[in-house]
């Protein structure tokens, strides 16, 4: 049955759960079509920026990206000329002639610093929360990101969870790389020294 038959949803707390993701889902995008609108851009063009801004080179192709955001090559290399066209990145010469990388320029930075805000609603909400509930909170969007990554529906994750690094030690979360136990709250959602397990 579907999560949006009210007769389903409201006698199944797994489908209210669902129902209510899929709700907050709709406002991510709302929050980042409104900043999209302000600045002439797609929402993906923003992502794309941001993404860049906060990512190593090697993560900055046009393969990658395709990966990253569950996109095909032609539409993230149609968002990527649209970029290059208003002058808010730069192709990077990699060390195969036929690939590149993608920098961001000044102006690509001083819209990245103007649009990248666009959750802060969210933010400021979740902020209110008592650090227990947070906790709890993170663990199970973190257990269900990389549950979704073991059915394909994300393609590209970087959480503690799926690194070769993450362990346990003692019943707790265990970072081998940094040789420390990691709290709830120390668990990445997207590690730069991420390994694939």
């Amino acid at each position: 049955m579907s999560v949006f038959n009210l007769n389903e949803q409201n006698t199944s707390l797994d489908k209210k759960i669902v129902a209510g993701l899929e709700r907050l889902s709709q406002v991510f995008k709302t929050l980042l079509w409104e900043k999209a609108k302000a600045f002439g851009l797609s929402p993906i063009q923003i992502q794309l920026l941001i993404f860049i801004k906060h990512h190593s080179q090697d993560k900055s192709t046009v393969s990658y990206l395709a990966r990253e955001f569950n996109l095909s090559k032609p539409t993230i290399s149609d968002a990527v000329k649209t970029l290059l066209k208003k002058q808010l990145i730069v192709k990077q010469a990699a060390s195969d002639s036929r690939s590149y990388s993608i920098g961001l320029t000044a102006a690509g930075h001083k819209l990245v610093a103007q649009t990248e805000d666009f959750a802060s609603p969210i933010t400021d909400l979740v902020a209110q929360g008592t650090m227990q509930d947070k906790q709890v909170l993170w663990e199970n969007i973190a257990k269900l990101i990389v549950q979704l990554n073991k059915l394909d529906i994300i393609s590209v994750q970087r959480t503690c969870f799926n690194c070769k690094y993450y362990g346990k030690k003692e019943e707790a979360h265990f970072c081998k790389l940094l040789d420390q136990k990691l709290e709830t709250q120390d668990l990445r959602l997207d590690c730069a020294e991420f390994e694939q397990s």
